[in-house]
């Protein structure tokens, strides 16, 4: 690229073989050096496929959940030298057109992370974001921004940038390994003063796009609230958490 950051696209996987093609020929041409699909132990040919469109396959000996394969996606970034780490879902919920603005937010204004939001179009509901979702990611991003002081309009959007400066500062075998890693890694950034910005995009909610059902849902929800206690615990000095510790030089 012309500037000679290096630009990855980082791509957790798990038995999304019917739709991966789809999700990687929609990315724009030139976005990323290199596509590293980490395939969370599927059961089909996700794997298979990823190699077959030229991406670099990380494969779990077993399933660790969306937070894992993040972290591995974000850990195999740091290896390769890359500048900026992309997560699109290989799912294709999330559009993968829209990369390049990700990229550019990073590579050109200087942010530090970049997150989608789904709520500045103002027709989530009418693009089929159920209820069971809605009110939840309402009520949790507003006090989210409170405890953290943000000022985040989508906290619980799953389309995300950083730069890898950043991802070198966060002790990232601390996050969590499931859904809620979204949350635990905006936590980081708040508490580095991290600069954020965020990219309004349209978010697809079909069967073969959406991968998290209301029961996984409900304890996403929970697990928000008792990492926000905690957080708030160790603010107080009542209980400290190396997950929250800022170290000096980070």
């Amino acid at each position: 690229m012309s500037d000679k950051k290096k630009v990855v696209i980082v791509m957790p996987a798990f038995n999304v073989a019917k739709i991966l093609a789809k999700t990687i020929e929609s990315l724009p041409k030139g976005v990323a050096d290199e596509i590293i699909v980490v395939d969370d132990r599927s059961y089909d040919d996700t794997a298979k496929i990823a190699g077959a469109l030229g991406a670099v396959v990380v494969s779990h000996p077993k399933n660790r959940g969306y937070g894992g394969a993040q972290k591995t996606g974000y850990q195999e970034a740091i290896r390769r030298n890359a500048d900026i780490a992309v997560m699109v879902h290989g799912d294709n919920q999330y559009d993968p057109s829209f990369a390049l603005q990700f990229v550019q937010k990073i590579r050109d204004a200087g942010y530090d992370v970049v997150t989608g939001t789904r709520m500045v179009l103002g027709d989530v509901l009418k693009q089929g974001m159920p209820l069971w979702k809605f009110i939840p990611n309402r009520f949790l991003t507003w006090l989210e921004n409170f405890v953290f002081g943000t000022n985040i309009t989508d906290y619980h959007n799953g389309y995300r940038a950083y730069a890898v400066s950043f991802l070198r500062k966060v002790p990232l075998d601390l996050l969590s390994e499931k859904y809620d890693f979204d949350t635990d890694i905006m936590i980081q950034a708040a508490i580095r003063k991290a600069r954020i910005a965020e990219i309004p995009h349209p978010t697809r909610y079909r069967d073969e796009n959406s991968q998290m059902s209301f029961s996984k849902g409900v304890h996403y929800g929970l697990s928000i609230l008792k990492t926000v206690a905690k957080y708030l615990l160790h603010r107080c000095g009542l209980c400290r958490q190396p997950l929250f510790e800022e170290k000096k030089g980070a």
